[in-house]
């Protein structure tokens, strides 16, 4: 979550190897608790845009590709960017995009997405960025996991984005040189800190300004494996309350797009050196998972009537 709230056609080879020697999971809750230690480990030094730890990242996350078997939209996975810094440095950031191709020929494509980066170190501290956001990154690898394994009908697209921190960057350069025509995409669903919640409770944003979302996700609330509780998306509980603006969905909805966002509540470790693997509360984490699993493939099944888009 960003700081105002709170190819493989061009991939290192050794994303590949990683891919090759990556281990079977039977449950995908393990493999995204995996993916999450794998992330927010020290070698990938916080994850900063424009470093080699960022570099690192995408490679893993490009050998995960490989190993699902998405394909690029276009002839790489890599959407490359440029940004300055408040000092006015330049950074060049890079976002990940793939796609599984719809049963349908409507032409209506969902996004799902979720920033890669972190905050990188500082004062000789590495900031992990275990929950925030390997934990979104892991949560949208099992969602593409589960439309390869039944395709959906509309086209869906996965967008790991970088420079989130910040300012929305990577979304940002999304939404402004989208791979397929803004006006087809009819939602986008944004994965930001999945894992730790000591109240066993998973947010979703976005019933509030998209009413026709709600009747699909209640009823995933009814059997969901967390308490998944709607709201955060009005200026009722106060404006730091409301998440509208706090993650990438926000670039997308700037441009008119529907939008709903996944995501806890903030905890102790929520921007400091102690958001990593070791704090995660796995079993909750892993529960967390499926739920937004069966939501993105409940949302993908009705995604034209529920936005109207």
């Amino acid at each position: 979550m960003t700081f105002i709230s709170r190819h493989l056609l061009a991939a290192p080879a050794f994303a590949l190897l990683l891919a090759a020697a990556a281990p079977a999971f039977a449950d995908p809750g393990d493999k995204a608790l995996d993916d999450v230690r794998i992330l927010s480990a020290d070698d990938m030094q916080g994850r900063a845009p424009g470093t080699p730890g960022s570099e690192k990242a995408r490679a893993y996350i490009l050998s995960r590709f490989a190993q699902i078997g998405l394909s690029p939209i276009g002839e790489t996975f890599e959407q490359p960017f440029s940004f300055a810094k408040r000092d006015g440095t330049a950074v060049k950031g890079i976002n990940l995009i793939a796609r599984i191709k719809g049963t349908d020929a409507g032409g209506k494509a969902m996004v799902v997405s979720a920033h890669y980066d972190h905050l990188g170190v500082r004062d000789g501290q590495i900031y992990n960025g275990a929950d925030d956001n390997a934990s979104g990154v892991a949560g949208l690898l099992a969602v593409a996991e589960a439309f390869k394994e039944k395709a959906p009908k509309h086209d869906v697209i996965f967008a790991v984005v970088d420079a989130e921190e910040g300012g929305l960057r990577g979304a940002r350069a999304f939404v402004a040189n989208p791979p397929v025509p803004l006006e087809t995409i009819a939602l986008n669903v944004n994965f930001d800190m999945l894992s730790k919640n000591a109240k066993n409770e998973l947010y979703v944003a976005g019933t509030a300004p998209f009413p026709g979302l709600k009747p699909i996700l209640v009823k995933v609330a009814t059997t969901a494996k967390v308490t998944l509780k709607l709201g955060h998306d009005t200026d009722a509980d106060g404006k730091e309350n409301n998440w509208s603006n706090q993650s990438d969905h926000y670039a997308f909805g700037e441009k008119g797009v529907p939008w709903v966002y996944f995501g806890v509540e903030d905890h102790p470790e929520y921007h400091k050196p102690t958001d990593d693997f070791a704090s995660v509360p796995q079993d909750f984490f892993k529960r967390s998972v499926a739920t937004v699993v069966q939501a993105s493939l409940a949302l993908e099944r009705d995604l034209g009537t529920a936005t109207g888009r």
